[in-house]
């Protein structure tokens, strides 16, 4: 059932900096120094996660449904506990789809079979934090 191993490395940089190369062999900066905040820090990467593995699936969905979307923009909040480790314990993702006569069923449905079928990520976070979702659409006039 397994579709393959992934393997990424992180090397430390000094001065609490991490380079990662992923997978693909790209480089992505790491910053553990909390007021410093000159590249992501690893929860700003799994907030990133999170929502870019369901943007991508709802847009990819609503072109195939042939919706007529101009623009889309996808929010992800994260709430953590106070206690160590301060995991994640819920996630609430707010899609924006900007477009013309975009039908309100399409854009649920897309939202729904990302959260429920195809996001790998939220299917490795859900066992251990909810992730809630909504939506607005906003028409835009003109040709």
């Amino acid at each position: 059932m397994s579709s393959g191993n992934y393997k990424t490395t992180v090397r430390y940089a000094g001065d609490d900096l991490f380079v990662g190369t992923t997978p693909s062999g790209h480089a992505q900066a790491i910053d553990f120094n909390g007021e410093r905040r000159s590249a992501a820090s690893p929860l700003e990467l799994l907030l990133l996660a999170v929502v870019s593995c369901t943007a991508s699936d709802v847009i990819s969905i609503l072109e195939k449904k042939r919706q007529d979307v101009t623009a889309y923009l996808a929010e992800v909040t994260g709430e953590r506990v106070a206690e160590h480790p301060r995991k994640f314990v819920k996630f609430h993702v707010h899609h924006i789809v900007h477009g013309r006569s975009v039908s309100e069923k399409a854009v649920a449905d897309a939202i729904e079979l990302s959260d429920t079928k195809y996001c790998s990520v939220a299917a490795t976070v859900r066992p251990t934090a909810e992730i809630t979702t909504s939506y607005e659409i906003v028409e835009v006039g003109g040709k």
